[in-house]
Order: C-alpha cells, then sequence, then structure tokens
C-alpha cells in the first residue's frame, strides 16, 4: 500500500521520546563550507585483482581517496566549495532491514537543506523496484518527524533488491535522467553497493550526470574493510540479540536441565555470533569460519558438542547456551557439496519434487540421513545471490537432534554418566532486525547521511561513505569517501581437476579473521565460557545513562583508522620530499636510499599476490 509511506505515524512515549534525540556531527561536517583534501589514487587490495576490475570498471577504479576536514585545518592542497546549488538527490533502500537506516535519510536531509534550502531530496518507495518505476516521495520534515532515530524501513519500504540486469540497469538510468537527479545514494550491504559501483561506472560511460553514492548498511556486520570498520544496524542487532542470549543464560542457570541451540542472523560471516558471544558469555559458539578453514564434517562438530557437554556433567552441570551462525551450513564441506549440487539441479529447471531423484550417488546418501524438516529446507530456491536460504535452515536443530542421538548412545554404553540430554532451539533473527537503533547507529547513520551530501558536492562517483576511529567519541571521528573499486576482489574457484575461473570483480562479504584480534579475545576466554558459567546480562537496549555508549567490543578492540593512517604515510612521505631536496647533504641522501631500499623491498614482497595471507577460496 503505498499511500501508507511517509504517513505521519502515531509514536510510544518511549518513540517520541527517541525521535527528539539529535545525533551530533564531527568538526569536520559542521558549517557550511565543504572541504576535501584528495589522496593518491587508489588500488585493490588483492594486487592479483587489480587488472580485471580496472578492465571492468575503466572509468571508476583508480580514484583517489577524499577527506572531508575541519574550517581550522591547514592543509594547501583542500578543495573548499563554498558554492552549493540547489541539488536533487534521490534515495533507496537496497538490502535488508538495518536499524539506523532511516537516520542516513535523516542525515542527507539536514545536510542538503544546510547547504541549500532549495534542494530536494526524492526517497524511491518500495526500493529497487520502486527506483525503476520512478515512484517518489518528496521528503519533509514533517514526514521524517516520526521516523528520526526510529528501526525498520517502513518509511520507503523495500523489495528485492538488486541492479544487476542490463534491464534494471537501464531502468534505473531511465529514472534518473527523468527526474533530473544530481545524486543516488544506495543504502545497502556488500551487493548493494556492488551494484552501486556498476551503476556508476554505467552512468560515466553514458555520460549520465547522477553521481552514485553508497553506503554501508548491513546487520551482517560482513561490509568491512580497511576503509570501512563497521556497518549501521550491526552495533544494534548485537545487543538486542546480546540481552535474549543473556535471558536464555539466565533461564538455563535456573533450570540446570536444557541446553539452549541458538541461531542467529548474520549470512555466510559469523561476526554476529562473535559479537554476541563476546558480549553475553555463553558457554560455546560454532563459528562458521573456524568450521571452514578445519574441514569439519557435521559428524566432527557434533562430537566437539557432545564432548563438552560430558565435560560439564562431570562437574555436575546439565545446561548450556550454545550459538550457531545461520551461514553455518554453507561452511559445513558435505552439506555445502550437496547445496551445490541442489542448486544446480535448480538452474537446469528440475522441480523441488524431483531434484532428490537426481542427485549424485553420494549426494543422495547424505540426503537421506538428513531429518525431513531439513531436506525440504535444503531443497527451498536460492536466494538472488544464488546462496541458501540460510534463515529457512534450522541447523541448530540438526544439530541438537544429532547430539541427542550420540548423548543418548553413550549414556546406553555407559561412556556418559550425566542427566539425559534435553535441548530446546531458538532461532533470533527479526527480533533484532526491526529494533530501535542503539545510540551508536543512530549517530554513526546520521554522521553517514551527512558525508553523502558531501561527497555529491566534491562531484564524487561511484564512491562509498566512510568514518573511521569509530571507536573514539563522535568528535574525533574521521569522515571521508573511497571507491568502491577500491573495496572489490575478484574470487576464482575450480571446476574439474585443472579448468579455473575467474569471477566478476565485486565487493565480497568479509568473514571473521581468525588471525585478528576478536577471535583471539573468543579463544582466550573460550575455556572459561565452557566450564564456568559466567554469563553477563546486559539488559534491555540503553538510549542513555550506563551502557548507553557502549560500543561493539569487535570494533574496539581492533586497532583501526585506516584512512587515518593513510593521511599520516602521505605526510611521512612528504616531509622526506621536503628534506631530502638537491643540494641536500650526501650524509642525508645516503640515510634516505638506505632507509627508501629497504621499505621497498619489504612493502614489494608485502604487495605480491603469492605473499597474500588469505588466499582466493576455492570451490570445488
Amino acid at each position: 500500500m503505498d499511500s501508507d509511506y511517509g504517513v505521519p505515524r502515531e509514536l510510544s512515549d518511549l518513540q517520541k521520546q527517541r525521535a527528539l534525540y539529535q545525533p551530533e556531527l564531527p568538526p569536520c561536517l559542521q558549517g557550511t563550507t565543504v572541504r576535501v583534501e584528495f589522496g593518491d589514487a587508489t588500488t585493490a587490495g588483492d594486487p592479483a585483482s587489480a587488472h580485471v576490475i580496472g578492465q571492468n570498471f575503466p572509468h571508476t577504479y583508480g580514484q583517489p581517496l577524499a577527506h572531508f576536514l575541519r574550517a581550522t585545518a591547514k592543509v594547501p592542497d583542500a578543495q573548499i566549495i563554498t558554492e552549493h546549488p540547489a541539488i536533487r538527490v534521490g534515495v533507496v533502500f537496497s538490502g535488508r532491514q538495518s536499524p539506523g537506516g532511516h537516520n542516513v535519510i535523516w542525515g542527507l536531509y539536514d545536510a542538503i537543506k544546510a547547504h541549500n534550502p532549495n534542494s530536494t531530496l526524492l526517497g524511491f518507495v518500495g526500493g529497487t523496484e520502486g527506483l525503476f518505476a520512478q515512484k517518489t516521495l518528496k521528503i519533509t520534515d514533517d514526514i521524517l518527524s516520526t521516523y528520526k532515530n526510529q528501526g525498520g524501513y517502513d518509511l520507503l519500504g523495500r523489495t528485492k533488491d538488486q541492479i544487476r540486469t542490463t534491464e534494471q540497469v537501464n531502468a534505473a538510468m531511465t529514472a534518473c535522467q527523468a527526474l533530473k537527479l544530481d545524486g543516488l545514494v544506495i543504502i545497502g550491504g556488500v551487493t548493494s553497493n556492488t551494484d552501486a559501483a556498476q551503476l556508476a561506472e554505467t552512468f560515466a560511460e553514458s555520460k549520465c550526470p547522477t553521481k552514485v553514492v553508497g553506503v554501508p548498511v548491513t546487520l551482517n556486520g560482513d561490509l568491512k574493510n580497511q576503509f570501512v570498520e563497521t556497518n549501521v544496524g550491526f552495533d544494534t542487532i548485537c545487543k538486542v540479540n546480546s540481552q535474549l542470549i543473556s535471558n536464555v543464560c539466565t533461564d538455563a542457570l535456573s533450570a540446570e536441565k536444557y541446553y539452549y541451540f541458538i541461531r542467529l542472523m548474520g549470512r555466510k560471516a559469523s561476526h554476529v555470533a562473535l559479537e554476541c558471544t563476546l558480549q553475553s558469555h555463553p558457554n560455546m559458539v560454532i563459528l562458521g569460519e573456524e568450521v571452514a578453514a578445519s574441514k569439519l564434517t557435521i559428524f566432527d562438530i557434533t562430537k566437539q558438542i557432545c564432548d563438552a557437554v560430558q565435560a560439564r556433567a562431570e562437574k555436575d552441570k546439565s545446561h548450556g547456551v550454545i550459538l550457531i551462525p545461520e551461514g553455518l551450513v554453507e561452511s559445513i564441506p558435505e552439506l555445502y557439496a550437496l547445496l551445490q549440487e541442489i542448486h544446480g539441479l535448480h538452474l537446469q529447471g528440475v522441480s523441488a519434487e524431483n531434484i532428490s531423484s537426481q542427485l549424485s550417488p553420494w549426494a543422495s546418501a547424505l540426503f537421506e540421513f538428513l531429518p525431513a524438516f531439513l531436506r525440504r529446507q535444503l531443497l527451498l530456491h536460492p536466494e538472488s545471490d544464488d546462496s541458501a536460504q540460510l534463515s529457512q535452515i534450522e541447523t541448530e536443530k540438526l544439530l541438537a537432534q544429532l547430539v541427542e542421538k550420540e548423548m543418548n548412545k553413550r549414556l546406553k554404553e555407559g561412556t556418559y554418566k550425566g542427566k539425559k540430554f534435553n535441548a530446546i532451539c531458538h532461532f533470533f533473527g527479526y527480533q533484532a532486525r526491526g529494533s530501535l537503533p542503539s545510540k551508536f547507529d543512530c549517530d554513526y547513520a546520521y554522521v553517514l547521511g551527512h558525508v553523502c551530501y558531501h561527497i555529491l558536492a566534491a562531484g564524487l562517483n561511484g564512491y562509498m561513505a566512510t568514518i573511521t576511529n569509530l571507536k573514539n567519541p563522535v568528535n574525533k571521528w574521521k569522515c571521508g569517501a573511497a571507491p568502491i573499486t577500491a573495496m572489490m576482489t575478484v574470487k576464482r574457484w575450480s571446476r574439474g581437476p585443472a579448468a579455473s575461473m575467474i569471477g566478476k570483480p565485486a565487493v565480497h562479504p568479509a568473514t571473521v579473521d581468525l588471525k585478528g584480534k576478536a577471535f583471539e579475545l573468543l579463544r582466550h576466554n573460550a575455556s572459561s565460557f565452557l566450564m564456568d558459567d559466567i554469563y553477563r546480562n546486559l539488559g534491555p537496549l540503553q538510549f542513555d545513562g550506563p551502557g548507553a555508549d557502549a560500543k561493539a567490543i569487535t570494533l574496539c578492540v581492533e586497532d583501526q583508522d585506516y584512512m587515518g593512517r593513510i593521511k599520516l604515510l602521505q605526510e611521512y612521505l612528504d616531509k622526506v620530499k621536503s628534506i631530502v631536496k638537491p643540494g641536500c647533504s650526501q650524509d642525508v641522501l645516503k640515510a634516505a636510499l638506505s632507509s627508501m631500499a629497504s621499505v621497498t623491498d619489504v612493502l614489494s614482497v608485502m604487495a605480491s599476490p603469492t605473499f597474500s595471507s588469505q588466499p582466493p577460496q576455492l570451490h570445488n
């Protein structure tokens, strides 16, 4: 019902109070002058991908980083923009609901109106399909009033969320030209921002004047790279889930007779599960990245859980809480291979009811071994990105059944002497996705909205709005923009014994770094989490007072601020140039040559494709 979009709605007392909160702006975004400093041309994070990305994105690859500066910054090369003609900007939700999304629109609206009250912001109603159909809603103060600091995407709604086919790209371009848009802001995750990059490239090639800007908004937390420290919505999702998990932990400790298996949203990566574990301290978490790295089978995981249950029983503990990421099913080798075979048959047009009869012998044997409920779920049609419908596949129920069967066997054999194993299963997803956003997500999203305007004012196309130094207070945040192509990689995969293919460049989901500080923190505490029941209850999401300013642990433990470090390096290089000039002493020249030769040798080795610490994934 399109007529419902943008209609002021009745708010509860808490929602009204929340709507009054005014996010803070960092100094670099204050005032009505845009000051931008451009860095060097960017490259791809994976050197082996650079050539392919450059070929696919000739107009938007290799663009420089942009840093937005405070008025007092003394940077001689900064571009100062004081003239702000009225502009027309469109904004679209292109991804699953993520708390804080509305604040991106609010921040963008405030920014364009502050710089020129005659500027116009149009929201596309109904996601990308609304974009193609040119269904717009003019954003006003009145319309925004009941959506500020609120959850969901119900201001504009969303649909299938893709701008991929030639027809879709052409429809988007036609809409932007018909509506005379100077800018199009796409709010979404890895898939949406990949689409944004392609759209920007096509617009540049076709000389369409609309500039395309991406915003990192996804609850999964998997749009992470050197430029993007976290995503809008991730903080909220983890805090709300952690409260639910904590409540379950308290219940487990009270009754002392149930094991709770809790599956969490997050798509293919386990960022949500990792953060929730560090927040609430359940007994176990099965991270998909660990499973994939160790090539653990479903039986290995079952044994791991059973051994933990047995160890706890020896301490007279017959309860526990185990977290499972929804992407785990695609990390288990044999289940992933089965899914690939099923999806291949889907592509061949085989109907779901006939797929089981056409599976290879090994796949058929595994399929028949699985319980009926899981067989039905595995046969569901894949998502638009060719992945399984992860939210519909009850991996937690499968593990609970396998563990119960094994524990009953051990009980019968006398190797397990604890109480009868009892499991209760949960899926926590939509409960957190529609939450009011946390203070951090309100601030982060609002500031990103302002950054989007600065990107458009600087005339940039194919960029993502970025903020670094996020673990510090808002007044220390560093705002900028990075070309989306600099975040892209090319996945390689093998088919058959010798054949290999290169995929299309894309912004790929970042998985949990098994060498990172957050995972190291989990490993350090894993044994005490397992045996000591040191459950931690965060309580409800706080908007003020104790806990309101707490940020994600995975954000705070990492030493990030990549954009700040790039700027610092540039300052060092400039300093070297200013010291080592023709006419400097022989000693200064010798010291510079020696040092620079050593540094370039080391960096050349580290930048070579063979040095990469995370080799491309191979899917057989």
